[in-house]
């Protein structure tokens, strides 16, 4: 069975990335670049992991996390949520747990560090 994984995330070359990581474990890789479809994005698919930038051009991955946690959709109450962003200043951890986050990593990203992540929460295929 293949795992959904969606990852809210405007920089093109970060999705580029993470979607080739993703896909040589055998992943489906589901790309939003807002925060507001990715949001309908989860709403509308069978989604097993969401990552997730903060800083999107729309509303900010905090809102992200805090709307899929209280959405109409009740899985995605529980649905895990990793936080990739580049915001590295005290505070911004907590921030990201606070709003619903189950996970923080901070940008540029590891390839390694986000399979290990990954699988933490879902097996490889």
């Amino acid at each position: 069975m293949t795992h959904n994984i969606l990852y809210i995330e405007d920089n093109p070359d970060n999705l580029m990335l993470v979607k080739r990581a993703l896909e040589a474990r055998g992943y489906h890789f589901l790309p939003a670049m807002d925060g507001l479809s990715g949001v309908a994005l989860a709403e509308e698919e069978h989604v097993d992991l969401i990552l997730l930038d903060i800083n999107l051009p729309d509303i900010d991955g905090y809102e992200v996390a805090r709307r899929l946690r209280t959405s109409n959709k009740p899985a995605l109450a529980y649905i895990p949520i990793i936080a990739i962003t580049a915001n590295a200043l005290k505070g911004d951890a907590e921030k990201a747990l606070n709003a619903g986050c189950d996970v923080y990593m901070a940008k540029p990203i590891n390839i390694r560090e986000l399979w290990a992540r990954v699988e933490a929460f879902i097996p490889s295929p």
